[in-house]
This record gives C-alpha cells, structure tokens and sequence, in this order.
C-alpha cells in the first residue's frame, strides 16, 4: 500500500529524470499536490484507494471554483499522466483516470504579428544590441524562448563572410533536437552581438548572457521583450507570438508545411497545419520579409 505523499515525490522525481523542463516538472508537481489535498479531505489517504468518483468530484470542485476549462483540462491531463506512472510502477492495478473527460477548449486563434508590427519592435530594440539579437533569432528561427535561454555558442555554427549558419537546438523535455538554418538576418544580429556587447569572458557558454556572465532567464528575457512590445506600442502581445508570427509567415510565402514543422519542433504536423486557418493568403506585395529559411 502506498501512502499519496510517497507516490508524488516519486512521481516528480521521475519526471526529472525524464529530463522533462523545469516548468513542466513545476506544474504538474502543483497540480497533483492540489489533487491529494482534495483526496485527503475526502478521507482517501493511499494511491489504491482512489476511484473514478473520487477524481471526478476533484475536477467538478475546479469548475465550482471558476477554474477555466483551459486549467481544469491541463489538470486533467496531469491526472491522468499520473496514473500512467502509478501503473507502470505497479502502485495500482487499475487506472482511475481513465475515463475522465477533458472539458471543451476553445482553441484561441494564435496572434500573428503584422509586418509594420514586427518592424516596429525592432525599431525599438535597435539600439539595444543584446535585445535585437534576442528579437532576431526569434522571429528568424520559430524557437521556443526556453529553448533560446539554453543557447551555447557550441551550438551555433556559422559563416561570417557568407552571413549564413546553423543553430543546433538540444532535446529539452520532450522536444526532440533538432538543426536550424540561420539566415543573413540572424547571423549579422549575433555577429554583432558577440563583438560588441557580449561580455569577453572565457567561462561564459551561453550565448545570452548578463554582464557577470550568467546567462540570461526565462523570466528576464520575458520581461525584456514585454516592455520593448509595449515602446513599439504592440498591444495583447508575448513573447510566443513571436514562434507563432515565424510560423504563419512563413506558411503564407508559401514554405513547405514538412520543413516548418520540423525547424518549429512541432511533434505533430497537425499542430502546424492549425495554423493555415488563420493565415490570409497575401499578394507579392504583402508577404513578410522575415526571410527565406
């Protein structure tokens, strides 16, 4: 018999050693933390006691709360990855997360930045040589920003006469690595990154780094880009809207659905195919110049 506290440490755990992200392991650490909190109260104190009912009263006391469908669906899928583990650790016999239901998600339409408004962010970080670099390689390559915060200059590979390169982008969580052309745009941004303002220090890998040669955070790098969207006057706009923005671009000048999928690191191409929904199909005249990958 397994005690609820036992099996969740053992769950994080095994998550960790998945190599899952920080903030993957954060959330789900969280969400089954809530769920043995609410399976206390409802006198269940070991993983083999559980029932369906018991998880289906936890998912109807979300929405009682005014959870949105959107959480109460990703605390379902905790739930039910949960259960996986327990099986696979032969902690119960049967999963009762089974048939649990994921509530309906209204798929939010992705927000695509316009052509005047990435010109404008830019614009605005221009003077910034470390942030425009920041900005470049986001729009150039689709990459996810925890993905550019683990940047290391072994990872990059690139030409400096012809302006062209390749940044190679490690397996993180579940995202496979993968290896991403870098054009004239990206590769002059990080040139002049790394002979202007990048700190000149031999122990500093990365290559987004503060002046001490930490490299830089998730949480600082958001931040950054949050008040240069905000100079650019760029309204009900993050940081992933950039990816987003790469990827619907590129889709609408008519880059192969196959190729975008891969450079985005997209696991399904039906993920990339979603986007085709909301790109409006643009003459010669109004495609983007983010580049040709």
């Amino acid at each position: 018999m397994t005690k609820l506290e036992l099996a969740h440490k053992k769950f994080v755990e095994t998550l960790e050693s998945q190599g899952r992200s920080p903030s993957t392991v954060v959330a789900y650490k969280k969400d089954i933390a809530q769920l043995i909190d609410h399976l206390y109260k409802m006198g269940v104190n070991l993983v083999q006691e559980i029932k369906t009912h018991h998880l289906e009263d936890f998912m109807k006391s979300l929405a009682e709360k005014a959870y949105t469908n959107k959480s109460i669906s990703r605390k379902t899928n905790s739930t039910k990855t949960f259960f996986r583990f327990l099986i696979i650790e032969n902690m119960v016999s049967e999963n009762a997360a089974d048939s649990l239901k994921h509530p309906k998600v209204k798929i939010k339409e992705p927000r695509i930045l316009s052509r005047l408004e990435y010109g404008a962010l830019r614009d605005s970080a221009r003077d910034d040589v470390r942030t425009f670099a920041i900005i470049e390689v986001l729009l150039q390559t689709g990459i996810r920003i925890s993905e550019l915060a683990k940047i290391k200059l072994e990872h990059l590979e690139m030409d400096f006469e012809k302006m062209l390169g390749n940044l190679h982008i490690g397996r993180l969580g579940r995202h496979d690595a993968r290896t991403i052309p870098l054009n004239k745009a990206v590769v002059e941004a990080i040139h002049k990154y790394i002979n202007n303002e990048r700190p000149k220090l031999d122990k500093a890998e990365h290559l987004f780094i503060t002046k001490t040669g930490n490299p830089l955070l998730v949480r600082n790098i958001r931040a950054t880009l949050t008040r240069y969207f905000e100079v650019a006057g760029i309204e009900n706009a993050t940081v992933n809207d950039l990816r987003h923005t790469f990827v619907a671009h590129h889709l609408s000048q008519g880059t192969s659905i196959t190729v975008i999928s891969k450079i985005a690191g997209h696991k399904r191409i039906s993920t990339t195919e979603r986007y085709l929904e909301f790109i409006e199909r643009k003459t010669e005249a109004e495609k983007s110049e983010l580049g040709t990958l």
